[in-house]
């Protein structure tokens, strides 16, 4: 784990960038009554009850020592995504 941190601590060149990169599958969900407004001495009340709208995926790439950062969100998470994101940073 030394080495892998070891490699931020290095000075920023542009032919040898370190990027790092993570995904993280998401829920969609959405409420499915209107919350009850806070009245003076309580508390806002809403219902634990949601409808799933589906899932979603989302990709983070981040270049720390140039200050670079991408995002892309997909409708699925499948092998194919992972390599198109990879090819967009590559082409970055």
């Amino acid at each position: 784990m030394e080495k892998v941190l070891d490699v931020y601590k290095r000075p920023y060149h542009e032919k040898y960038p370190v990027v790092c990169m993570d995904e993280s599958p998401k829920q969609l969900i959405g409420e499915t009554k209107t919350p009850i407004e806070a009245k003076p001495g309580s508390i806002e009340k809403y219902d634990y009850e949601y409808v799933r709208n589906g899932v979603c995926n989302v990709f983070i790439s981040v270049e720390p020592l140039a200050g670079r950062r991408m995002v892309k969100i997909t409708e699925r998470k499948q092998k194919p995504d992972w390599a198109h994101f990879l090819e967009e940073i590559a082409n970055q």
